[in-house]
């Protein structure tokens, strides 16, 4: 049977994984809660997920692609919640709110761009724009690979966010074969191959530091 035969299957399957990687934060949010502040804890991954998931969102629409529509609305609201919970309990409100700001600026620049655009240009300038912000969404736990040789310890990069963003990138990539989207393809041959390396990286470094003899 062709490929195309399961289209839907591949959809469904990769929607629901989707909206478990998505679910990740709650225990980030859970240890905000119980210790009662931030410390120790980046507020770009609210905002990053929550600005993509507005910018996957348009994409969606601009493709007509119900599946994608409902995986991103989902994300939306989940990242939405993450956001607000970590300005509760941040002590460095103002921070946040410049930093919301130049977001919700950023996302709207973008948005406007394109309702602005022409139709037969929009799905593949407005696609560019969405993979070159993904795959920095991605590789960001690679901007600590240094601090990860230095330690020879991998603890600092989000596993089970890794495993399951290398399924998601899996199914997404047969499911841009499938409706023949090169830029779905080519983001997600590059979203798979990011997260293989990290975690190839848990491979090679134990997830517990080494304790240094006194």
């Amino acid at each position: 049977m062709p490929l195309e035969d399961y289209k839907d299957i591949i959809a469904s399957a990769a929607s629901i994984t989707t909206i478990g990687q998505m679910l990740s934060g709650v225990p980030i949010c859970y240890n905000i809660v119980k210790q009662g502040n931030t410390e120790n804890v980046d507020v770009m991954p609210f905002l990053g997920g929550t600005a993509i998931s507005v910018l996957m969102f348009e994409y969606s629409n601009i493709l007509k692609d119900d599946a994608m529509k409902q995986v991103n609305w989902f994300g939306l609201i989940l990242n939405t919640a993450y956001l607000l919970c970590y300005y509760i309990y941040t002590n460095d409100k103002k921070k946040v709110r410049f930093q919301s700001f130049r977001a919700l600026l950023f996302v709207g620049v973008l948005i406007s761009y394109a309702k602005l655009e022409s139709t037969d240009k929009v799905e593949y300038r407005f696609g560019i724009i969405i993979t070159a912000l993904f795959m920095l969404l991605i590789a960001a736990p690679l901007f600590s690979l240094k601090e990860i040789i230095q330690t020879q310890c991998s603890a600092i990069l989000p596993l089970p966010m890794i495993l399951t963003g290398t399924l998601v990138s899996f199914q997404w990539l047969l499911y841009g074969i499938i409706i023949k989207n090169n830029f779905f393809v080519f983001q997600n041959v590059i979203g798979l191959g990011l997260s293989v390396i990290q975690l190839a990286l848990c491979i090679i470094y134990p997830r517990t530091p080494k304790i240094k003899p006194e």
